[in-house]
């Protein structure tokens, strides 16, 4: 096989969807080649391309929380091929029939050649999404989907990372991209631990599958009601140099593990959000909507996706965290100073056509945009 045909069996890079990523091919070779000296007899290949559109059937749903508020939906390809292989931490962008973009994590088991299993806690506030799924995803129901894409990848210890132990976390739903990582740790024999928080038991999804994997010792569960919130001793426990800590959850709790691990240099932090990040060093500036005249204040602490949102304004926005670039807009104009751009997907060409991503992007003090919406 030739170079470019190599090339082209490469993962989509998360950030470039349009490029491969060498590294994810890489630790996908890795992980097969473990596999295979531990006795797997599947040959060691690389994923093929994954970007490209595809149209997925819900074959099975299940309610996978007591309190009844989170759905896992598992697809098919609906013209019965297998689907792209994927690796723990990866997610799914789904165009859902109503026309909005959203991304959910795989949560089943990458060793599933045949489907995919997402699963979304309903959020009545939540712009949508989470409602359609629920009420309008039933046994088969058609979506598309690019992908899947990996933005939060698992690094193995003693392959590719220097770190000897996993401290796995997550809060709530942030349980998704967890659980494919511990069944993957546990396949490995990679020693790990895990905390898993929530508001009550009964909100928790997947506890069975999660206790299935894990012994008491191993699995602690936090929750609110019982235990009260968590502190980030409770969700680091000890922590000693040489771990990997890998969390997801909301973003409160994310910033706490955060500053309890500022300048532990031998532990390493990966985390994924469910939510924007929060506004830092933000200054109050102005938009204007060219289509309607509509003019907005954009306070120092928010976005100006979410002020847009609070306007009313009809913008498109999927992540909320400046990696999807469903929400790339055009700025007409800009007075008393300049776009300050804050994500890392747009490329400089696209910088200098005067595109930005409204969910992190925002403007100098002082300053007025005009957009293109």
């Amino acid at each position: 096989m030739g170079l470019r045909e190599r090339y082209r069996q490469l993962p989509s890079n998360p950030f470039r969807p349009q490029r491969r990523d060498w590294m994810i091919g890489i630790a996908g070779a890795m992980i097969a080649g473990m596999d295979a000296m531990a006795g797997a007899t599947r040959r060691v290949t690389l994923p093929e391309a994954s970007d490209r559109t595809r149209l997925l059937r819900v074959v099975a749903r299940e309610t996978v929380a007591h309190d009844e508020n989170v759905v896992a939906l598992t697809f098919a390809a609906a013209d019965g091929k297998p689907l792209p292989p994927w690796h723990p931490g990866a997610h799914l962008d789904l165009h859902l029939p109503s026309g909005r973009l959203r991304q959910y994590s795989l949560c089943g088991d990458p060793q599933w050649p045949d489907t995919y299993r997402i699963a979304v806690r309903r959020i009545p506030d939540g712009g949508g999404g989470s409602i359609e799924v629920h009420d309008g995803l039933d046994v088969g129901a058609t979506v598309t989907t690019h992908g899947p894409r990996n933005a939060f990848p698992l690094t193995v210890p003693g392959y590719g990372s220097p770190t000897r132990r996993f401290r796995f976390i997550a809060g709530g739903i942030g349980i998704t991209p967890i659980l494919p990582m511990l069944a993957l740790a546990q396949r490995l024999g990679v020693e790990w631990s895990m905390v898993y928080a929530g508001r009550t038991r009964d909100s928790l999804p997947f506890l069975d599958e999660v206790a299935a994997l894990g012994s008491a010792n191993r699995v602690r569960i936090h929750t609110d009601d019982v235990d009260g919130r968590p502190t980030p001793h409770d969700l680091l426990g000890d922590c000693p140099d040489g771990t990997a800590v890998y969390a997801c959850g909301p973003a409160a709790m994310l910033t706490s593990i955060r500053s309890e691990l500022a300048g532990r240099a031998k532990v390493e932090l990966h985390f994924e959000r469910f939510a924007a990040p929060p506004v830092v060093d933000g200054r109050e500036f102005a938009v204007t909507i060219a289509s309607t005249g509509q003019q907005i204040r954009v306070a120092a602490d928010e976005t100006l996706l979410a002020a847009l949102k609070r306007s009313g304004v009809d913008a498109p926005y999927s992540c909320q965290q400046g990696f999807c670039g469903t929400c790339r807009t055009r700025v007409l104009s800009v007075l008393g100073g300049a776009v300050d751009h804050r994500d890392t997907l747009l490329t400089a060409p696209e910088h200098e056509n005067q595109m930005m991503l409204i969910c992190m992007s925002r403007a100098a003090e002082g300053s007025s945009l005009t957009l293109d919406l």
